[in-house]
């Protein structure tokens, strides 16, 4: 009995958190970065190889491609997503690939790649577009000044976010569509890059798009921190050989989020079991005292413990418990 009253409490929480997204998202949809045009992008092809000549060629084209996207942008009388491109294009920027169509995709570069030996791959979560990337790549670099030996760290934003406020931040549909773009740059710098060791970092929503992924995915760990879900009730369920580990912090409002999912007539609504839970087996780690945005804020528990584990250096604890 208590089972199923705890169960019919989740599922009304879900529907009703649905509902008040369904009503906020007209209200601010207009304001889409989406609605910025950008021009299509070179071709570039796969990734297949990381020496500084080639990696200076790819840098180049994709610097190309973000100049015509601010020029569009300007014309467009969007003045402040001209100015954000204009930045990405500095020639410090190195950006494997650019599309600034549909609110952005990117794979920002930052430290070595062509010599690394462990390569952390950042996965965002909800309202991460060109118009909020400084926020995402702030991340990266405290990310890449934590991390030890030869390292890099990709900021790969290769999917259109949910708004943190809409239906689809509580339900799978564009981690569904996003996992095969992961999958394949993954298994890009597999080939490119075949001895480094890759971690997915994997915050929010991201986490459910790499847990989408994680099936047969070349990776030495699976880091899910915030998240609400991924849509597999255990590690088992993914189908992964890699380490899988999950944090949440102290003031992280994720917490409050019902773990649950509800298969409806036309999707499931919700992502299942708690990854810090210990039925859920994966390797937890202290995540200090943040909140759901900070994560990677610099000199925080959560960075540290982070970086230890995407520089191979973590012990299976790494302040938490081995679930």
């Amino acid at each position: 009995m208590a089972s199923r009253q705890r169960s019919s409490r989740l599922r009304r929480t879900l529907l009703a958190a649905l509902v008040a997204a369904s009503v906020a998202v007209p209200v601010s949809g207009a304001a889409r970065p989406a609605a910025v045009p950008a021009p299509v992008p070179a071709s570039l092809g796969p990734l297949r190889a990381t020496s500084p000549a080639a990696l200076d060629a790819r840098y180049a084209a994709t610097r190309a491609g973000i100049r015509a996207a601010e020029q569009m942008a300007a014309g467009h009388g969007d003045h402040r997503r001209a100015a954000a491109l204009h930045t990405m294009a500095a020639p410090t920027r190195h950006f494997l690939t650019f599309d600034g169509r549909d609110g952005g995709r990117t794979a920002e570069v930052f430290g070595d790649l062509s010599g690394a030996e462990r390569i952390a791959v950042l996965v965002p979560g909800s309202d991460t577009n060109l118009d909020t990337y400084e926020r995402f790549r702030a991340g990266a670099v405290a990310l890449r000044n934590e991390m030890s030996g030869r390292s890099a760290v990709i900021a790969w934003l290769g999917y259109p976010t949910p708004g943190t406020v809409s239906p689809e931040a509580l339900t799978p549909g564009l981690a569904d569509d996003a996992a095969p773009q992961l999958r394949s740059f993954i298994g890009e710098l597999n080939v490119a890059l075949p001895t480094a060791g890759i971690s997915l970092l994997c915050h929010s929503y991201g986490s459910v798009v790499c847990g989408r992924a994680a099936e047969g995915l070349r990776a030495a760990d699976i880091v899910l921190y915030g998240s609400p879900g991924i849509g597999a009730d255990s590690v088992r369920a993914l189908g992964t050989r890699a380490t899988v580990w999950a944090g949440r912090g102290g003031r992280d409002w994720i917490a409050h989020v019902p773990h649950a999912s509800i298969q409806l007539p036309f999707f499931t609504l919700g992502f299942g079991t708690d990854p810090t839970a210990k039925e859920f087996g994966a390797r937890t780690f202290d995540a200090g005292d943040t909140d759901h945005s900070h994560y990677l804020a610099p000199g925080s528990t959560a960075l540290k413990n982070i970086a230890r584990i995407a520089s191979g250096t973590a012990s299976p604890t790494v302040g938490g418990r081995h679930a």
